[in-house]
Order: structure tokens, then sequence, then C-alpha cells
């Protein structure tokens, strides 16, 4: 049975720098804030204090706009690439340090943090590689009986400043994939960091100060929002807001920015389908990998399981055997697969998620149970279709169970939410596949594979309440970062 294991080891385990408490502020374009007003950030696990942040306010933040509007030294492709190189190589240095900070403040299990100081790194390495690329391109003009004999060529030029506004659940590689982007093309960024996971974020901001980062570049910011966020979001002279967060937050944002670029990934409602003809071991595997890595926040996660009613019965079995490997407790304890997710209120949010869906009719075949912020791994059956936790997005290791008849169902099922961002298929069959990708509403489509499979250049975003269908990635965010200027010379 699967169960929430008790402490074991010494809370020093997660210790930052020993067994001090990290005291850490936000900056300014590289000056750090001496503020009376201080940030706690504690443990989900046990609620220890993990650190505190010294906290920003309105003139700081027009402090931030200025300095990075002021600019400075104008870095070239070379001096960009050897600066997000410098900060790879600071990282892999750091990496179990940065592991422990973002398990620490976040509860994540060790094993999930050192995972994404990889990813990270693959970040900081992609981008590093772009920012020596130019994609410009030639535009003959003598191709018609009204052409010219001239060209037209064109190049991208940074935007002026960026706001990034980024969330809890990967407080490392999220803040990463807006800001290296940015870095690579030389745009300056004001970051805004979750309150709930500031010291990750901070300490990275840090490092690239280390790495060579002109301060200007590059400022982090907490603090009330009516100070920071509202007015950075509405600010004129601020040329883009990219945010990673909640559709009801999104949706503001979108609504308060005025006229500037807004980039918004936003929640998820993802399934993993596996057919009659699927190997049922992959699919398992995938479900579940799908369902509780990263305690089963993050937005690409699984959270429908629509399987084909002809295996329902061997799918759930093999399943059911694979969930109870997921053992839950201590996030420090290495051999510990779930730590908690972000916070007491989100677990007892997801503890009557369940709760719901069994007086709707559903079955708990596995966990259901909370501790705190720790909620066990899971298994649900008879999840009927207009049930809560299926038809909103559950953000925590839940693993619904559905069943339908054919893959025309199977369509219509997973397209019948609001969200629409990723899917995972499980088949051998070309025709399902073929189908999957040209009909299912959503952003991405990978067959046999978890709906959040990505390297961290590709293409990544959502479409209907999962974004604008505007695109993220290194590759992708750099565009955005980015304006497409044009010119011609006779030729």
């Amino acid at each position: 049975m699967n169960t929430i294991h008790e402490p074991t080891v010494s809370i020093n385990r997660y210790a930052l720098g020993g067994n001090d408490i990290a005291a850490i502020h936000c900056y300014v374009a590289g000056k750090k804030i001496e503020s009376a007003n201080k940030l706690e950030v504690r443990s989900p696990y046990d609620g220890r204090l993990v650190g505190t942040v010294q906290l920003a306010n309105k003139v700081h933040a027009e402090e931030a706009i200025q300095a990075a509007l002021k600019g400075g030294k104008k870095l070239t492709r070379y001096d960009r690439y050897s600066i997000l190189e410098k900060a790879r190589h600071l990282l892999v240095e750091r990496k179990e340090e940065f592991a422990k900070t973002i398990s620490s403040e976040s509860g994540l299990a060790i094993r999930e943090a050192i995972y994404e100081t990889g990813r990270a790194h693959d970040v900081l390495l992609f981008a590093g590689i772009e920012s020596l690329k130019d994609d410009g391109q030639i535009f003959s003009c003598d191709i018609s009986p009204s052409g010219k004999a001239r060209k037209i060529f064109t190049l991208r030029e940074p935007l002026s400043l960026a706001v990034c506004i980024t969330p809890f659940n990967h407080p490392l590689n999220q803040v990463l994939h807006k800001i290296a982007p940015a870095i690579a093309v030389g745009t300056p960024v004001i970051l805004k960091p979750s309150e709930k996971t500031p010291l990750t974020a901070i300490k990275i901001v840090e490092l690239l100060y280390e790495a060579g980062l002109p301060h200007y570049m590059l400022s982090v910011l907490l603090g009330p929002t009516n100070e920071i966020a509202e007015p950075l979001v509405k600010d004129s002279r601020v040329d883009i807001v990219s945010f990673t967060g909640s559709v009801a937050v999104g949706k503001h944002i979108a609504s308060a920015a005025g006229y500037k670029k807004v980039i918004l990934e936003l929640g998820g409602n993802d399934p993993v389908i596996v057919m009659e003809d699927a190997d049922l071991d992959l699919a398992v595997y995938l479900a579940a990998e799908g369902s509780f890595r990263n305690s089963g926040q993050r937005c690409t996660a699984v959270k429908r399981i629509l399987v084909h009613e002809k295996i329902k019965d061997a799918f759930t079995e093999k399943f059911l055997a694979k969930a109870k490997e997921y053992s839950c407790g201590n996030p420090a304890d290495p051999e510990i697969k779930v730590g908690t997710v972000i916070d007491e209120g989100a677990a007892i949010y997801l503890e009557n998620v369940v709760k719901r869906a069994v007086e709707q009719g559903a079955k708990v075949i596995l966990g259901g149970n909370r501790k705190g912020a720790l909620m066990e791994p899971t298994v649900i059956v008879d999840v009927p279709r207009n049930a809560d936790m299926v038809v909103h997005e559950s953000f925590g290791p839940l693993a619904p169970i559905m069943t339908f008849k054919d893959i025309e169902d199977a369509i219509a099922l997973s397209n019948s939410t609001a969200y629409g961002l990723s899917s995972g298929i499980v088949t051998n069959n070309m025709e399902y596949a073929l189908r999957f990708v040209k009909e299912l509403k959503v952003g991405t489509v990978n067959i046999n594979e978890v709906p959040g499979y990505r390297i961290e250049s590709s293409p990544f975003g959502g479409i209907k309440d999962s974004g604008l269908g505007i695109k993220e990635g290194v590759i992708e965010a750099m565009k955005c970062f980015t304006f497409v200027k044009t010119f011609s010379m006779p030729w």
C-alpha cells in the first residue's frame, strides 16, 4: 500500500549552506535592496524557516525600469554567449546547492530537484548556442513584373524591456526559460518570481551577475502586488510581459497589460490516451511518470488517464502495481519519489477534489490521504466525465482513470475541457497517431511519450485556456524578446 513516510532524517539535510538560514535580497540592477519588510520562506514539509527575502516596493520598481532603459555596455553575440556559458558551468559546479534550495522551499523530492538542475543546464546551453546564430533573411525584389533590382534584408533587434513573472512549480527552470533567451538576444529583464519559491530565483540571478551579466540587464523584485506586479505589467515602457501561472491571473494580465506583447503559458488538463493496441507496460510507465513526477505539479502533468474500454481492467491492474512504487515522504530523502505539494492549502484542496469525485461516483483504489502538505499518489477509477477533478485542472499527484469506446470518443473526451496544452498517445497504429495529431485541440501531441516531453529548445505552448498559441522554448522565446527590422538596398 502506498503510504506517507514519516521523517527519518535530520532536517539539517535541507540546510542551505550548512545550518544557516538563507537571508537574501531582491536586486535592482545588481544593487541589493535593503528593506524593513521581509518575506519568510518556510518548508512545506515541516514548516521550518529556510530563508528570508528583503522585499521591494514601488520605488524600487521604478528604479529597475529606469536602470534597464538607461542601459550600459551593448553586448556582442559573443559576450552573450560567454555569459550564458559561464553561468552554465557555475550551475554545474553548484547543482547540489541549487537542488537543496529547490527542495527546501518547494517541498519537491530531492531527486526531482536534481533533475531540474539538469534541465536548467540545457536551457543555458541552448540559449548560448542560439545567441551566436543569425536568423536574418534575404528577399530578392526582381521576382515579379513590378519588381526592382533590390534586395530586402531582415534582422532582429532586442526589445527595450521585458517583465517576466514565474510560478512556484519549477523555480529554477521556469526562471531560466524566460531570462536566458532574453539575455541571448540582449533584452533587459525585470524578474518577478513566485513568493512561494523566491530563494532559487534570486540565487540564479546572483549566479548570472557572477557570470558577467551587466547589472542593468537583470533585476529581481518581490513585494506587494499593487506595488510590483501590477505597475510593471501596466507600464507603457515595458515592451513585453511573459507570464507562466494560473488561468485567472493570466487573463487578468492580458486585460491589464495594454498595448504590448503578452506571452501567456497557463494551465493544462493533459491526457494520456491509451489505445487498445498499446504496449501496456509502456502505457503504465508513462501514465505513472506523468501523474506523479514533480508531485504532479506541472502544467503538462498527466491529469487524465483515458483508456480504451477493452483494456481497462488489464491496464488498471498493472497501473495500480506501478503506482505503489511512488513513495511519498521527506523530500530530502533520496529514496523518496514524491515530496509535498507547494503548501498545506494546496494539499487540502486536492484532498477535497478527491472527496468530491467520490461523491460523484468515483472510487479511490490507492492513496487519497493527506498529512500536512504531503498528498499521497492517488489512483481513482470510475471517474464521471463531469467530475470536477477532470473538468478542471488538479495540480497534484492524482491519477483519474476514465474509459472510452473508440478513437472518435477518445478525441471528443480529450477535447472536452477548456484547456489545450499537451497530450500523450500510446499506440502502435500509425492511422491512430495521425488522427490524434490532426484532431486534438492542443499545442503538442506526443506519440508513445508523456504529454510533457520536449527538449528545452523546442517550441512549447498551448491554446484555449492554456495560452494564446504563442510558443515558448528557447528559440521561440528569443523571437518573442525581439522585433524584426527590415531594410532594402539596390542590387
